[in-house]
């Protein structure tokens, strides 16, 4: 008997399945926000005496660097493996050509009647960029988060990343950001590092916005001081769901499914196919490719208690179910698969056909990873150059237009008891 749950869809055990996924993300441990409340206060105070001080007892050593000098990591540029820089500077040029295409424009108004009134649209003007460090350390995190902040007009994007073990940068984190165009780099990390980009130090600026992935304790530090600081998201753990029909191969299934399996213990793959002898073929791929692969604990952990094969009677309740589960990442391995687009409205990222596996997303092809995880593609959406922007608005008006509006705008505004906004209308015509 497989360990991955077998569900037919017949309007209560795949509720039932929903539901309890939906547990796992929960509400954020009151012990976790109760030290990270402390570490952000003190950090408050204390300033970099206090970041660095908590880098002592949580990393068991000061790095080598606070801040990287800039020929540490044009050094590091210069050392890398040629091939992979080559790599990431075609995802650069995937990820730029596709995110240009998201830029703002401002505009202008001119009415006929002499008012003008319009959009100016310009980038923050200070971003933190969150890495995490050792081995979980993701140069391609920083191309999705620094690239479209660079094209939405970023003055400067500070990069904070915790340090190894020896107390040195991972050196494929430098080049990511000596690639992108990242200003600052600095060797902190955890919840003390969120603080001090909020809140500013001696030495770390303050920033207006703070993005990018981390553990629990920097989601939650994000999580608490949203509000002093803009954050691009509050993620969960990874997840995807696969659409597929008898046409899909299921080898390509097996694996796609294991590509977000490995990212978490909490993460959460599944199938949603018409066809059974796809679900059971897929299982059989995934205890025959789970055994090569060196997080196979996790995975199996993952699929064990967060999968599933869920076996739908047509395709039309297929993309019902992916629309109600709006996952982080959907596939969609049916036939035409091209047919089903104008359907999925609920997805961070949709991945059309057998050749555009999820990892195609993840690293290359151009669209952001950063994606709305447990069901919040319902109503957030990507990161993108639009998440660096900032609007404001502007009016212009002639004293005839004014005058045109007076008696509408006194009208509401008695109607609302403020009296003193009437006043400001009324006293021009006086």
């Amino acid at each position: 008997m497989s360990f991955i749950k077998k569900i037919y869809v017949n309007g209560k055990d795949e509720v039932e399945f929903f539901k309890q996924l939906e547990k796992r993300s929960g509400e954020t441990d009151k012990k976790v926000s109760a030290v990270v409340n402390e570490i952000i206060e003190t950090v408050r105070e204390g300033g970099d005496s206090a970041v660095k001080a908590y880098t002592e007892k949580f990393d068991g050593k000061l790095p080598q660097y606070y801040e990287v000098p800039r020929e540490v990591i044009n050094d590091a540029m210069t050392d890398a493996d040629p091939a992979f820089v080559e790599a990431l500077l075609n995802a650069i040029e995937n990820i730029t050509d596709f995110h240009q295409r998201q830029k703002s424009q401002s505009f202008v108004n001119a009415k006929a009647d002499g008012c003008i009134m319009g959009q100016k649209v310009r980038g923050l003007d200070k971003v933190g960029l969150y890495v995490p460090g050792g081995t979980a350390a993701y140069p391609s995190s920083v191309l999705m988060n620094a690239v479209p902040a660079k094209i939405a007009g970023v003055k400067e994007i500070i990069m904070v990343t915790p340090p190894l073990k020896d107390g040195t940068p991972n050196k494929d984190i430098l080049v990511a950001a000596g690639l992108c165009g990242v200003d600052r780099v600095f060797m902190s990390g955890g919840a003390q590092a969120i603080a001090a980009l909020a809140y500013g130090t001696e030495e770390i600026p303050k920033v207006d916005k703070i993005v990018g992935p981390g553990n629990i304790y920097v989601a939650t530090a994000k999580k608490l001081l949203y509000g002093v600081v803009d954050i691009d998201m509050v993620a969960g753990p990874s997840e995807i769901l696969v659409m597929a029909d008898e046409t899909a191969k299921p080898k390509f299934v097996a694996a796609d499914l294991m590509s977000q399996a490995e990212h978490d213990r909490l993460a959460s793959a599944i199938l949603v196919t018409t066809s059974e002898k796809l679900a059971d073929e897929t299982i059989a791929e995934i205890e025959r490719q789970m055994e090569y692969l060196e997080r196979k604990d996790i995975i199996r952990y993952s699929l064990e208690n967060y999968g599933a094969m869920i076996i739908c009677n047509t395709k039309d309740e297929a993309v019902d179910m992916a629309n109600r589960c709006a996952p982080e990442h959907l596939e969609v391995l049916f036939e035409n698969p091209l047919e089903y687009v104008g359907r999925l409205d609920n997805a961070g990222s949709v991945f059309l056909g057998q050749y555009a596996s999820e990892p195609l997303g993840d690293y290359y092809a151009g669209p952001n990873h950063v994606l709305p995880t447990s069901g919040t593609a319902r109503f957030f959406s990507p990161l993108g150059v639009n998440s660096f922007e900032k609007r404001s608005s502007f009016i212009y008006y002639t004293e005839d237009a004014l005058r045109k509006a007076k008696d509408d705008i006194v009208l509401v505004a008695e109607k609302e008891g403020l009296t003193a906004h009437a006043n400001a209308i009324k006293v021009r015509f006086e």
